[in-house]
C-alpha cells in the first residue's frame, strides 16, 4: 500500500515539475516565461533579484509592439513610457539631418514605439509572467558544466534543484536568459564571435536638457566629432549617452562622470542643449557592444536574448532582439505543445531552426548598423533628396525616394530587417544612386576629433 502511495506521489510530482527552467529574469526570460505560461507549459524562472538602476535599452522600436500586445501589456507600457514617433540622425558641424517617421512603416508594423524607463519596464514584464502563471525562485542558479555524447552540456547543481523543489530525476530544458552575464557560455567555455567595434558608452539621466529640435518623443542619434551620442526622451527626463573609442575616452577624464561631462561640453550638438541641464542619476558605463555565440543550443540547453548575442545599440535593437528571441523560441519549440521536449531528434531540429533565425537577425542588424557607422546612410539620404527635386515623368523620382525611405525605416523598425529585397535595395542605393554628393567618409563615426577634421579637409 505504501509503495503504491509513493508511486502516485512521484507521478504527481513529475506532472507538476517544470518542463522548462529559465535562468535569468530580465526581459528575455520574463517574456519567454509569459509566452510559455499562456500555452500552459510549466516553467520556472531563477531570479537573483539584481536590478541595476539604469540599463541600456530604453528606446523601443515598432517591432517590439506586437510582442507587447501578445503578452497583453501594451496599455501598461504606454502608461509608464513616452510615445516614440520616430528617430532622427544628426551629423556634427553643419552636416545633414535625417528624420525617420514610423508612419513610413504603416501597413505592416505599428506607426509608433515607446521610450521606457528600464526598471519599470522590466518589472512589468516580470509581473505579467507571474500573472500568466509562471513560477519564480528567488535565488541564483548554480550551474554545473559537463559533457554528453561529446557535446558540452550543463545542469543545475543539487542545491539549486533543492531550492527550486525539482525532483532529482526530472530533466527540464534549461534556457539561459542571463543577459550579458552569459552564464551558460561562461560555464561551458563556449566560443563567441566578437564584433567589429569595441567602444565604451557613458550615460545618465538629466533634467532640463533641451530637446526642442524634433517632435516630442523623437529619439536623436548624433554623429559627433568623436564617436556618437543618443538622446532619449523619458517621462520627466532625458537619457543622454555618448559612445566613444576606449582610446578617446581616456582623453576625456579619469572617471565616468568626467568623461560624460567633458564629452557633452566639447560637442557642439550637445553643449548648447545641455546649458541648463542637471544630472539626476549616477553615470553608468557599458562596454563590449557586439558579440554573438558560436552556437545557440546543445543537449538540454538553449541560449536566448543577450545570452545568445548582442547587437550594437546604434539603432536600438537590443530589447527587440531579447523579446523577439523569446517569441521565436516559443514559436519554434512550443507552438504545437510541449511534446517536442520528449522527442530528441525533433527537439534538436526545432532548436537548429531557432538558432539559425537568431543568427540571421544578428547578421542583418549588424549589416544595417554598418550603414550608419560608415556614413553611407547619410549619403543615400542626400542623394535621395537631390533625386526627388529633379523633374521626372509621372513623378517617378519622388516616388522612388519615398519607396527607399519606407524600406530603410522598415528595416530599422524590426519589420523588414531580414528582407532580401530591402537589403538589396540598400546596396543598390549605396552604389549607384550617390553621384554628386559628398563621400560617405564625411559622415562616418570617427574614433577621435583629429580623424573628423582630416575627413572634412579631404
Amino acid at each position: 500500500m505504501m509503495a503504491r502511495i509513493s508511486r502516485v506521489f512521484l507521478i504527481s510530482m513529475a506532472e507538476k515539475s517544470p518542463q522548462v527552467v529559465i535562468v535569468g529574469a530580465g526581459p528575455a526570460g520574463c517574456t519567454l516565461a509569459g509566452l510559455l505560461a499562456k500555452r500552459g507549459i510549466r516553467c520556472l524562472v531563477f531570479d537573483d533579484d539584481k536590478r541595476p538602476g539604469l540599463l541600456v535599452g530604453e528606446s523601443l522600436i515598432p517591432g517590439v509592439v506586437p510582442v507587447l500586445r501578445q503578452l497583453g501589456i501594451e496599455d501598461r507600457v504606454a502608461a509608464i513610457a513616452t510615445r516614440k514617433p520616430g528617430a532622427s540622425f544628426f551629423v556634427t558641424d553643419g552636416g545633414p539631418r535625417l528624420h525617420f517617421s514610423f508612419k513610413n512603416v504603416e501597413g505592416h508594423l505599428p506607426t509608433y514605439a515607446y521610450n521606457t524607463p528600464r526598471p519599470e519596464f522590466d518589472n512589468l514584464l516580470r509581473t505579467r509572467a507571474e500573472e500568466l502563471g509562471a513560477k519564480f525562485v528567488h535565488a541564483r542558479a548554480e550551474l554545473e558544466p559537463s559533457v554528453m555524447n561529446g557535446e558540452p552540456t550543463i545542469q543545475l547543481s543539487a542545491r539549486s534543484r533543492k531550492v527550486a523543489g525539482l525532483p532529482a530525476d526530472t530533466k527540464p530544458l534549461l534556457v539561459d536568459c542571463t543577459g550579458r552575464t552569459r552564464a551558460f557560455a561562461r560555464a561551458m567555455n563556449l566560443p563567441a564571435e566578437k564584433g567589429e567595434r569595441d567602444d565604451i558608452a557613458y550615460f545618465a539621466h538629466f533634467e532640463d536638457f533641451d530637446h526642442d529640435e524634433v517632435e516630442p518623443g523623437q529619439v536623436i542619434i548624433s554623429v559627433l566629432r568623436a564617436g556618437w551620442s543618443w538622446r532619449i526622451p523619458l517621462p520627466g527626463r532625458l537619457s543622454v549617452g555618448i559612445v566613444v573609442s576606449k582610446e578617446h575616452a581616456k582623453t576625456l577624464g579619469s572617471t565616468a562622470e568626467e568623461r560624460l561631462e567633458n564629452a557633452i561640453s566639447q560637442e557642439p550638438l550637445l553643449a548648447e542643449k545641455a546649458a541648463r541641464a542637471r544630472r539626476i542619476t549616477p553615470v553608468m558605463t557599458y562596454s563590449n557592444y557586439q558579440l554573438l555565440a558560436d552556437r545557440g543550443h546543445g543537449p538540454g540547453w538553449v541560449l536566448c536574448g543577450d545570452a545568445f548575442g548582442f547587437v550594437d545599440p546604434m539603432l536600438s535593437p537590443g530589447l527587440f532582439m531579447s523579446l523577439i528571441g523569446a517569441q521565436q523560441l516559443d514559436s519554434c519549440l512550443f507552438s504545437k505543445g510541449a511534446d517536442l521536449l520528449n522527442q530528441p531528434e525533433k527537439l534538436a531540429h526545432a532548436l537548429d531552426k531557432y538558432s539559425a533565425r537568431i543568427i540571421d537577425w544578428h547578421r542583418f542588424w549588424q549589416e544595417l548598423v554598418r550603414y550608419f557607422y560608415d556614413g553611407r546612410i547619410f549619403r543615400i539620404h542626400l542623394a535621395g533628396k537631390r533625386l526627388a527635386r529633379q523633374p521626372s515623368p509621372f513623378n517617378l523620382a519622388s516616388r522612388m525616394e519615398q519607396h527607399s525611405t519606407r524600406h530603410i525605416a522598415s528595416m530599422a523598425s524590426g519589420g523588414w530587417t531580414r528582407s532580401r529585397y530591402s537589403r538589396g535595395l540598400m546596396k543598390m542605393l549605396s552604389r549607384y544612386l550617390v553621384w554628386d554628393v559628398p563621400a560617405a567618409e564625411n559622415f562616418a563615426v570617427r574614433s577621435n576629433i583629429a580623424e573628423q577634421t582630416l575627413a572634412k579637409a579631404a
